[in-house]
């Protein structure tokens, strides 16, 4: 499985980004993709996940309200809509893939990031 994230760049606070992931190879076998961010210094956070089946969202409290996670089955692509951008949101945003069978993430993409000025 390749997962190829796109989308990041330079905002201002309040501002709007929509990152994408498009998922290549396995895709049959999908149970979840979703979307964290590490900023510098940091741990690597959860941001939002999607159910591939079901299309079920869950999000971390911090971005509730303000980001959507979305899917397109036949594209394999998975998308992070962010509304209110808040200088707190920059980061590297990385997209993963769980596949069933499993309870984690086992692929990653590249990381795109994301930087929200004041």
């Amino acid at each position: 499985v390749q997962l190829q994230a796109s989308g990041g760049g330079l905002v201002q606070a309040g501002d709007s980004l929509r990152l994408s992931c498009a998922a290549s190879g396995r895709t049959f076998s999908i149970s979840f993709m979703g979307w964290f961010r590490q900023a510098p210094g940091k741990e690597r956070d959860f941001v939002a996940a999607i159910n591939w089946i079901s299309a079920a969202t869950y999000y971390a409290d911090p971005v509730k309200g303000r980001f959507t996670i979305s899917r397109d089955n036949a594209k394999n692509t998975v998308y992070l809509q962010m509304n209110g951008l808040k200088p707190d949101d920059s980061a590297t945003y990385y997209c993963a893939l769980m596949l069933r069978g499993t309870t984690k993430y086992d692929y990653w993409g590249q990381g795109t990031l994301v930087t929200v000025s004041s």
